[in-house]
């Protein structure tokens, strides 16, 4: 073949080849093109779709959640013996206390504050009682609080490092040209007064029994084994006792002032008898008695308002009334009038109370177990009522109005309870069946 027509032949099929790869390679970049014109147009939708979706779920999400919410909320139902719920407390409250004529109801707070509610002839109800606020010496945080002879003095212990202290506030009254103001101040003050060693319970009675002379003694009981008396007035130390069973659980005074009763470390409990001279002064605190029949440690105890009888209850699932109006000097046991079953349920792991409190009428017992509060007849023993969870926490203190307190158009007796939730409720006493 000639070479010039075979070069030719070899040019037009490389051109050929060439014009080939080239349009194939043009068509490929255009069908890319066309597709990827096409799925933008796709991908709002499914966006959209996407976005809906998610909008949906998250809806229905907010409003389980919502609904929810409502249902706890409607879950939480008020307790009809709730009548009040007094709040402002920064912090813990550690003690509570009415004063003896019913006017006033103080308060213990961790954050360092004494808080005096003037309840007056006011409604247990009202939103609006007015108070007074005293603040505490630098130092640990309240663990008790009483009142004295009146309304306007109050003996308030406290706890640090160094150890436990009294104060005792009192008003001072100044007069101005145009009103007359009160303010609190120090009025004494009593330092390491269980050395290094917790005060656990602070308890006041007006001592009338015998030759007492009307004076407020005040009991404050160590996380010890110690016990001690004071004169509320002047803070003279005016007796001390100890149980001698390795730890105090809690000690209270009766009503009258002549007995002082020791919940501790075994099933027995010690009862002594304050003694008063001529003058109206302690004279000596001796041994009384011992209450004898419960088979493990007694948590709490309360006197009854005639101070003749002491409520126990104990670790061994049981409450006792005692008879202490005994010629005990004569060798004369006191005796066991009543035996009741705590109430608590079966699945709580310890069947006992850590604070008992009796109405001023002597017929309603209020008991305590953690945040569950409870009340009793004592007649029968029978449950009158429970609040499973009267407070979000464990309750501190309770203390019954010594006196009745208006409700709306009727005169109640009226529960006080303090916890570590930062509130103090009022409750209504239940009603008894006749």
């Amino acid at each position: 073949m000639d070479p010039v027509l075979s070069i030719t032949v070899l040019s037009v099929v490389l051109g050929a080849l060439i014009v080939l790869v080239f349009f194939k390679s043009y068509f490929s970049k255009r069908r890319s093109e066309v597709q990827s014109l096409a799925e933008p147009e796709l991908q709002p939708d499914h966006k959209k779709k996407s976005v809906k979706s998610s909008q949906l779920n998250s809806k229905k999400h907010h409003n389980k959640t919502h609904s929810h919410a409502s249902d706890k909320d409607q879950s939480k139902k008020h307790h009809p013996l709730d009548v009040n719920t007094l709040k402002g407390h920064g912090d813990a409250v550690n003690g509570l206390c009415f004063s003896s004529n019913g006017r006033s109801l103080a308060t213990a707070c961790a954050d360092g504050v004494i808080r005096v509610f003037k309840l007056d002839d006011a409604d247990a109800s009202s939103k609006s009682f007015k108070f007074l606020r005293i603040p505490l010496p630098a130092g640990g945080p309240p663990t008790g609080i009483s009142f004295t002879d009146d309304s306007s003095s109050i003996v308030v212990a406290t706890n640090a490092l160094s150890g436990s202290s009294l104060y005792m506030f009192g008003e001072e009254k100044t007069t101005n040209e145009t009103k007359q103001q009160s303010k609190p101040e120090i009025k004494w003050e009593n330092h390491k007064v269980h050395e290094k060693r917790a005060i656990l319970t602070l308890f006041g009675a007006t001592a009338s029994y015998g030759s007492a002379d009307g004076s407020t003694i005040i009991v404050s009981c160590s996380e010890g084994t110690d016990i001690k008396i004071w004169h509320g007035k002047s803070g003279k130390l005016c007796g001390s006792v100890d149980t001698n069973q390795l730890k105090n659980h809690m000690a209270a005074i009766s009503p009258n002032g002549r007995f002082l009763a020791a919940a501790a470390f075994t099933a027995d409990v010690k009862v002594w008898e304050i003694v008063y001279s001529k003058d109206g002064s302690v004279k000596e605190v001796s041994s009384a008695m011992q209450l004898k029949g419960h088979k493990s440690a007694v948590t709490c105890l309360c006197f009854s308002p005639n101070s003749e009888q002491i409520i126990t209850a104990s670790k061994d699932g049981s409450m006792r009334i005692w008879n202490i109006n005994v010629r005990y000097h004569l060798s004369e046991d006191p005796k066991t009038l009543k035996v009741f079953p705590i109430p608590l349920p079966a699945d709580l792991t310890n069947l006992h109370y850590d604070r008992l409190c009796l109405s001023p009428d002597g017929r309603i017992l209020a008991a305590t177990h953690g945040s569950t509060l409870q009340w009793l007849n004592v007649e029968t023993g029978e449950l009158l009522d429970t609040a499973d969870k009267a407070h979000d926490g464990e309750i501190t203190s309770l203390s019954w109005a010594p006196k009745m307190i208006p409700i709306g158009n009727e005169q109640k007796m009226v529960l006080a309870t303090a916890s570590v939730d930062k509130k103090v409720k009022l409750w209504v006493a239940p009603t008894l069946q006749a």
